[in-house]
């Protein structure tokens, strides 16, 4: 054992803790001429995260010297708030002030203890483990002396400074990246630019902003690009055949939006007496992604695919999406089969996951298959060979979603704007309309097999990454029961043990009710976020036992990595699996949130920059809408077209009280709760916040 090993099993035991150096050198017996040695191996140790010294210049492990670890949330001022890394020990957040930062910035993981004698909740940052942000997303400016870098993320409190060798080509007041080299400390960090977006008030320099905010970027590394074209150019080899079952005979169609090119998956029905024999052929993209390879190190970096009104970022490069993965018609192509005999009450009887080869027979559409749905002759005539199979998928559709019903699965209905572009003009049209039919094909064949999927490696116990939605926190789920009742329904649920079906009987008992929006959105509200984790947790709003995503391979990488673990299992390596991929797949939950969290925070954020070019250009006009948020500070509103807008509380009349668990703001001469309908004015829109501002003109007659 090493002096550095040594130094590290004396702290474990305790023999070390909460001492000085000057202690720690008593009671190791060390000379002092030996003292900067001691010194270098505690400054490895505290650089590792082994140990910390507090501010009194005490050692010990974090856990020895009662330190909290957390990831800093910034704010503007200059302070920060701790967001403990274990909430159920720590359920509030704790006080930085700027001067007990010590050079951490918002996004840092750091450890941090209890100032005691000023507040219960304030802390002070002892150790920074990691950096929260490596690049940063800004304005640029630069006067005679250095450039700097302003973040667009007003969290990030401190600009980045540039020398100005490094950036007197840059002009003042573009949208740039930088990339941070230092932080010395006291000092704002140092960095420098290594991309430049564009034009400070120029519309998709703003889009690539957010976009590299969230640390996306549309091109991938030149090696995973090669290695893409390389198994593109491959195809599929005569030995790619063996071992699997053909399909390629089997009637097998696709169906998607007109202008989808990353086709994952493929269906097939047939009926055999009252049962029906449903197929999911899903693309096998764990058979060109080799685990460990440089495909798949960028595509566990990514995640996901993100999808902007204007353009796609893949989780995998064009030449698999839109290639040699893609099922595309009239071609051979390989699968992860998932193969189901389902009775006529929507049960799965048998079931059975094969490797595969299939080629579709019809690259279909949804809006094709409504048409064939409801009688249209030149579709039927063009679609003639597959009209009655089509007629199946109504048919078991129907079966499917009574039984999902009876299970109890919450079905909400929260719109969401539906951003349209052109390339030069944003459309975002008002609409009541609901999910197409044939969409809903799609989804109830999805879903069955995912969940057939997941039970099967539950019950062989394998490691796996399982899609789950815990139950809601007892908290929220009382205060959604309160205010259903101050709506005047009657929720009748325990709110420590919700089930799905609860939630799905209040919804019915308001489905014809002027309610029914807001009791969905403040419903949602309620429930926690679906997420992935190696320990199956049930999936509360689609009421099934057991769930995971194995239909999308393409843009999803838990998919992709619970084929790799199938096909393990399928061909007899079942100790194998469990030991590559036992300790893998808690990384690959944990990785594959996050990177899902961000995709739609960054969709989000996205939309709104284009929601408010749109609102923008209509200043003054009136709408109807409804109350879709209630704050301490102001009301949010809803328009037709989802759109949602900002009604300050300094311009409304009277003095209020903002009641949390009513959602309601209670003045003095009228109140406002979610869900009334008012009458608002555009009256601006503030890009920095991407937000529109109404005015309240007031609230509509209700009619008799």
């Amino acid at each position: 054992m090493n002096a550095k090993e040594n130094l590290k099993e004396q702290f474990y035991n305790g023999k070390l803790a909460l001492k000085t150096i000057d202690e720690i050198c008593r009671t190791l017996k060390i000379p002092y001429r030996e003292k900067n040695n001691l010194v270098k191996l505690l400054d490895s140790l505290v650089r590792d995260g082994v140990i910390c010294e507090t501010r009194d210049g005490f050692f010990g492990t974090p856990e020895q010297l009662g330190l909290i670890k957390g990831t800093l949330r910034g704010n503007e001022r200059g302070f920060a708030f701790l967001i403990p890394e274990d909430k159920e020990k720590y359920e509030t957040d704790f006080f930085i002030p700027h001067r007990s930062l010590h050079g951490a910035m918002h996004g840092d993981t750091v450890f941090i203890e209890l100032v005691r004698g000023r507040s219960e909740d304030e802390g002070e940052v002892v150790s920074i483990l990691e950096r929260g942000f490596t690049e940063i997303v800004g304005t640029f400016q630069r006067d005679r002396r250095a450039g700097y870098l302003i973040p667009d993320d007003k969290r990030y409190f401190s600009e980045i400074y540039i020398p100005l060798s490094d950036c007197f080509k840059i002009k003042n007041g573009v949208k740039a990246v930088a990339k941070i080299t230092d932080y010395p400390y006291g000092k704002a960090p140092g960095g420098k630019i290594i991309e430049v977006l564009g034009d400070g008030d120029d519309f998709f320099a703003e889009e690539l902003s957010i976009i590299r905010s969230f640390s996306f970027r549309e091109e991938f590394p030149v090696a995973v690009e090669k290695a893409a074209e390389k198994q593109q150019n491959r195809g599929i080899t005569p030995t790619d055949y063996e071992n699997r079952r053909d399909f390629r005979d089997t009637l097998i169609v696709t169906i998607d939006g007109a202008d989808t090119r990353d086709i994952d998956d493929a269906v097939s029905l047939q009926k055999d007496g009252e049962n029906y024999l449903l197929g999911v052929h899903i693309a096998d993209v764990s058979h060109y992604v080799e685990r460990r390879s440089a495909l798949d190190k960028e595509a566990f970096e990514r995640g996901t695919s993100v999808y902007f009104p204007d353009r796609v970022l893949p989780m995998l490069p064009r030449a698999l999406s839109n290639g040699i993965c893609s099922l595309n018609e009239g071609e051979d192509r390989l699968t992860l089969s998932c193969l189901m005999t389902v009775d006529k009450k929507g049960v799965v009887k048998k079931s059975e996951i094969v490797e595969g080869v299939i080629r579709s027979r019809y690259k279909m559409t949804y809006d094709e298959v409504t048409e064939i749905l409801d009688g249209d002759e030149k579709t039927c005539e063009k679609y003639q060979e597959v009209k009655d199979m089509v007629g199946l998928f109504a048919e078991l559709t129907k079966i499917l979603q009574t039984m999902r019903e009876k299970k109890g699965c919450v079905d909400l209905e929260v719109k969401e704007a539906k951003i349209l572009f052109d390339g030069e003009d944003i459309f975002i049209p008002d609409y009541e309309e609901k999910r197409a039919f044939s969409h809903q094909i799609i989804e109830e064949f999805m879903v069955l097999a995912n969940e057939t999927v997941a039970e099967f490696m539950q019950s062989i116990d394998a490691p796996f990454v399982y899609r789950v939605h815990e139950k809601p926190n007892p908290d929220k789920a009382n205060a959604f029961r309160i205010f259903a009742q101050n709506l005047g329904l009657n929720p009748r649920f325990n709110d420590q043990e919700v089930n799905p079906y609860d939630y799905q009987k209040l919804l019915k008992s308001a489905e014809n009710l002027p309610v029914y929006p807001v009791l969905n959105r403040v419903m949602l509200r309620s429930m926690q976020k679906a997420r992935y984790s190696e320990e199956n947790l049930g999936h509360f709003g689609l009421a099934s036992k057991c769930y995971c995503h194995f239909t999308s391979p393409i843009r999803r990488y838990p998919d992709l990595c619970i084929h790799r673990i199938i096909k393990e299992v399928l061909r007899g390596n079942y100790a194998q699996a469990c030991d590559v991929y036992g300790e893998l797949v808690s990384d690959v939950a944990v990785q594959s949130s996050e990177r899902e969290r961000k995709a739609a925070e960054a969709e989000r954020e996205v939309d709104a920059l284009y929601s408010t070019m749109y609102m923008s250009e209509r200043i003054g006009d009136e709408y109807d809408a409804v109350v879709s948020g209630v704050t301490s500070f102001g009301l949010f509103a809803e328009l037709p077209n989802a759109i949602e807008g900002f009604i300050p509380i300094e311009t409304l009349v009277g003095d209020f009280e903002f009641i949390a668990e009513r959602f309601l703001l209670k003045g003095s001469k009228e109140s406002y709760t979610i869900g009334e309908e008012i009458h608002v004015k555009v009256v601006g829109v503030d890009f920095d916040k991407r937000r529109t501002e109404f005015k309240y003109l007031g609230k509509l007659r209700v009619e008799n």
